[in-house]
């Protein structure tokens, strides 16, 4: 969730809801460090337009008089924005602590779940797609905290669709086939999908019998994300079009359009 207020203990558990923080709790920050984070097992986070959950893996490193007891101490993973963890301009963290399990006397592997719930007011909006800061932090039941930043980057991306329509069908071999479609992302807060405009995309072509797509030509999506070219009916196959992605949206292709040319 949105990083809004301060780190509280709710029902005797940690939340790791928000971080405005005391200095004095800073001083006795627990002695902890964060190590191989991996946010949706180091892939790009796709949301769409329904509430989604992403996994958070790391590792926890610790004295061995230092207990992880849930009671005791709370961890979990922030993705921030900004030079560092404390000067943050956003941040979204886990809405709650991390499950660790021993590994040894002095390491633990955990496990937090954070949620992207588009349409939420105050949740994520569409300027939050695009690459964040990895960091972690820690909080003892007493309320002493400590941060840890720079442990990586990942992507928050809006979830993107495709669609391709080859017309006529069947068409006669030398007349002109028309290749419509529409390139679309989540709107995350709408709630539903809207063209995305300006954005280069392959026309491709798969020869019947043929494994492959070889690309025919790029165009760019006009208003409403919407495609169209035209090209001339040679022999039998299978059109579609394909969206390299960029850093907020990710990749996508459409399912072909099979056309009989006779």
């Amino acid at each position: 969730m949105r990083i809004r207020a301060t780190v509280a203990a709710v029902s005797g558990a940690l939340a790791l809801s928000a971080f405005a923080v005391p200095a004095a709790h800073a001083a006795a920050a627990p002695n902890v460090t964060f190590s191989n984070v991996k946010v949706n097992n180091a892939k790009a986070m796709v949301v769409g337009t329904k509430k989604t959950a992403v996994t958070v893996t790391y590792t926890l490193t610790h004295p061995a008089n230092v207990s992880i007891a849930p009671d005791k101490l709370g961890t979990g993973p922030i993705l921030y924005r900004g030079s560092s963890l404390t000067d943050r301009t956003a941040a979204f963290g886990s809405d709650e602590p991390g499950t660790c399990k021993a590994a040894s006397t002095t390491v633990a592997n955990c496990t937090a779940t954070m949620y992207f719930r588009p349409t939420v007011a105050d949740e994520i909006a569409n300027a939050d797609a695009g690459t964040w800061n990895v960091g972690g932090v820690a909080v003892t039941a007493g309320g002493a905290i400590k941060w840890q930043g720079g442990l990586g980057t990942t992507k928050l991306q809006r979830a993107s669709k495709l669609t391709v329509n080859a017309a006529p069908e069947p068409v006669k071999k030398g007349k002109t086939i028309t290749v419509t479609g529409a390139l679309t992302r989540a709107d995350w807060q709408t709630g539903k999908y809207t063209g995305y405009t300006g954005q280069s995309v392959k026309l491709q072509f798969k020869k019947k019998g043929a494994s492959a797509y070889t690309t025919v030509k790029t165009i760019k999506t006009t208003s409403g994300g919407a495609l169209k070219t035209t090209v001339t009916a040679s022999v039998d196959g299978t059109f579609r079009y394909a969206f390299a992605g960029t850093t907020t949206t990710p990749a996508v292709s459409a399912t072909g359009d099979y056309v009989d040319v006779r």
